[in-house]
């Protein structure tokens, strides 16, 4: 079980650029329903990288501020649980202690862990702290995407339960597999076929399997790169 708390938030322009962003966050303090794409009174700027039934919920574990607070000094007051756009945050959980495909249960809405985070470049200029979206990514510190597998209402109070364990290895597993110089190619065989994956991410585990399966000289992963503007 984990404690939890929630966030939501509308549009709102960035500090420099005055881009609109859906990363501001607000704490919520009554039940809300949670449906398919997120839930009500949420939003995201950008539709074509944020939303969907894949990116329905995001989960930011609340330990990892401390570490970006001691890197990006700062912005140390700035960050606190909510900064990071998610909608769930938590200090009971990290990416050590999912599994894509996982089933956790919320209030009276199933999730499904699908996918990590891909950093966003709006992070910079919403912390005003350049290289911060690019260090989450290289140090795995991006938190995960939930599906909405059952609607239902939650509650601030509500805590995480997981239901149904997934057979395939920890996120942060899977990351790092993801990012090594030589992945194991059967290891990552297996990480494309995990049952609830997010299709893209699915998509592009494929698409570099069938590269390393190719080439001899083998250059650093992709990765989970920070999304350009």
């Amino acid at each position: 079980m984990a404690p939890i708390s929630l966030f939501i938030g509308g549009i709102r322009p960035l500090p420099e650029s005055g881009r609109p962003t859906g990363i501001y966050k607000t704490p919520v303090s009554a039940p809300l329903y949670l449906g398919s794409e997120g839930f009500v009174g949420d939003q995201q700027a950008d539709r074509r990288v944020h939303g969907g039934p894949d990116k329905a919920v995001h989960l930011y574990p609340g330990g990892h501020y401390a570490t970006l607070a001691k890197r990006f000094p700062e912005a140390a007051g700035q960050l606190i649980p909510g900064s990071m756009g998610e909608n769930i945050a938590t200090t009971e959980l990290d990416e050590g202690d999912v599994r894509p495909g996982d089933i956790w249960r919320l209030g009276a809405a199933r999730l499904q862990v699908c996918q990590p985070r891909s950093p966003c470049w709006k992070i910079d200029e919403r912390f005003a702290s350049d290289g911060m979206a690019v260090f989450i990514a290289e140090q795995r510190l991006t938190g995960w995407y939930w599906r909405v597998l059952t609607p239902g209402l939650v509650a601030p109070d509500d805590e995480l339960r997981l239901e149904q364990a997934a057979d395939s290895p920890t996120l942060a597993a899977a990351m790092q597999l993801w990012q090594a110089h030589r992945p194991d190619l059967t290891e990552l065989a297996r990480l494309a076929a995990v049952d609830g994956i997010a299709a893209n991410w699915r998509e592009k585990i494929e698409q570099r399997l069938a590269w390393l399966r190719r080439e001899t000289n083998l250059p650093p992963a992709p990765a989970f790169h920070v999304k350009p503007e």
